[in-house]
């Protein structure tokens, strides 16, 4: 094994050091969770849901040792970590109702009854990004654990403090040993061994669009499915007839929140030409006034970058480009970096690659045909907003933009119990939502004959 250091991103300093699994230790696993597999699924269903409560007992617990947790390792304002802690309480508490409403159906036939089983896969490999490291493995494991499967999870290199501590609650809780397991390591052996090995039955990948490829690619040799939640180039659309001031005001949140390490992030901001210069004049104190600083502060809106070399990728966007105004940031020790807001073309970089950053790019419309042409113009398709009054529009637009999660007069992209994910670039399937633990079993077709020859 070769040893990796943590580093905090708000001091550059090192956190802690840990070992990098190999090959055969991923293979370990995944043994130990084809035995635990077994036990699980003959559970009675009740006692996987009892089990699974317990789970999000023990984070309830531990919500603000997470949220500490996530603060140096991830660099997350503290208050929005609070709030990841305890969403991973609430998806464990969500799925807890799973185990017992996996209905199956009887389908009428002749000669004989017919019946579906929705029967686990096994063991499920879960290969988890560096921007909310908490809160996307709970969608996975969740639902993946109700569902009846074993689970073992790769976190990022750069974040896995929070995984490795929820593996550990997970056995304080009380769930069998090797049934939910963090392999800590990199991608190319750990996320690599996920695809290839023949006992992990299902992958589940967040990331990037090429490694999302590539993970498809090799788990299509093995038949394997594959969950991907992948890029996203997301439009936040404004219309004249909006309410101007509060979709001004949104705007920060909608792409600085995490300091803009977000697929979801609004990173394309299309404004109607006939308000376009009264929009950016709202904007500009908005984004004056977001707070960057101390993660560990409660005033805090947004903390640094994950990585020094990150911060140079998304510096890297601003070379050339006409940059409207910027907000502020620290300097010194930490991986900071100030909001900027860009006046931009379409067929302009920074209007059309993923920065995962906090830079957003402003471009006029002139009809609502011009911003759903420009909405649709990406490779991507996972989310975006809607801002406008009239009723008609929002369900138009809404229906003619191809993204998996839209919202109208709002950003809001994920809550536990709806469905998420994305179209075209932005991955395949869906995570979340009432049907995510069906999503982690096969359907089995039974027919009972019941007339004699």
């Amino acid at each position: 094994m070769s040893e990796f250091t943590v580093i905090d991103p708000a001091t550059a300093r090192p956190i802690t050091t840990l070992q990098r699994a190999e090959v055969a230790d991923v293979d370990a696993a995944v043994a130990r969770a084809v035995a635990a597999q077994r036990g699980w699924a003959a559970l009675a269903p009740g006692a996987r849901a009892d089990a699974l409560r317990a789970f999000a007992r023990v984070v309830e617990e531990h919500v603000e040792e997470l949220a500490q947790l996530e603060v140096r390792n991830s660099g997350h304002p503290v208050g929005s970590a609070r709030w990841e802690a305890g969403h991973v309480a609430q998806v464990l508490n969500y799925y807890s109702g799973a185990p017992e409403r996996l209905m199956g159906a009887q389908i009428p036939v002749p000669g004989g009854l017919d019946v579906t089983f929705h029967e686990p896969y096994g063991v499920v490999g879960i290969i988890v990004p560096w921007n909310f490291p908490m809160t996307i493995a709970s969608w996975g494991f969740a639902p993946a654990l109700a569902a009846g499967n074993a689970v073992v999870l790769k976190p990022a290199e750069l974040t896995p403090l929070t995984a490795v501590r929820l593996g550990e609650l997970a056995l304080e809780a009380g769930l069998p040993e090797g049934l939910f397991q963090v392999v800590v390591g990199s991608g190319t052996v750990v996320g690599q061994r996920f695809v290839s090995h023949p006992d992990v039955r299902k992958v589940v990948f967040t990331g990037s669009t090429e490694v999302g490829v590539s993970v498809a690619a090799g788990c299509a040799q093995l038949l394997k499915p594959v969950t991907l939640e992948l890029g996203g180039k997301s439009a936040n659309v404004v219309f004249e007839d909006a309410d101007l001031v509060a979709a001004a005001a949104a705007v920060p949140g909608s792409v600085f929140d995490n300091a803009g390490q977000d697929c979801c992030a609004r990173s394309r901001l299309l404004v109607q030409r006939s308000v376009y210069d009264r929009f950016l004049e709202l904007l500009e104190p908005a984004v004056r006034d977001w707070r960057v600083g101390d993660p560990a502060s409660e005033a805090t809106d947004m903390g640094p970058l994950i990585s020094a070399g990150h911060r140079d990728s998304v510096a890297a966007y601003l070379d050339g480009v006409d940059v409207a105004f910027r907000g502020s940031a620290p300097t010194g020790d930490g991986f900071w970096f100030a909001p900027a807001v860009v006046l931009a073309e379409p067929g302009d970089r920074v209007a059309r690659e993923e920065i995962f950053g906090p830079v957003v790019a402003v471009l006029p419309f002139d009809d609502e045909a011009d911003a759903i042409r420009l909405a649709n113009d990406t490779v991507y398709g996972l989310a975006g907003s809607i801002w406008t009054e009239n009723l008609g529009r929002a369900v138009r637009v809404s229906r003619a933009v191809k993204s998996g999660v839209l919202s109208v007069n709002s950003h809001s992209s994920v809550r536990y119990w709806t469905p998420f994910g994305g179209m075209k670039a932005s991955g395949l399937g869906r995570e979340l939502g009432p049907d995510a633990a069906e999503h982690f079993t096969e359907t089995k077709n039974v027919f009972f004959a019941t007339d004699r020859a």
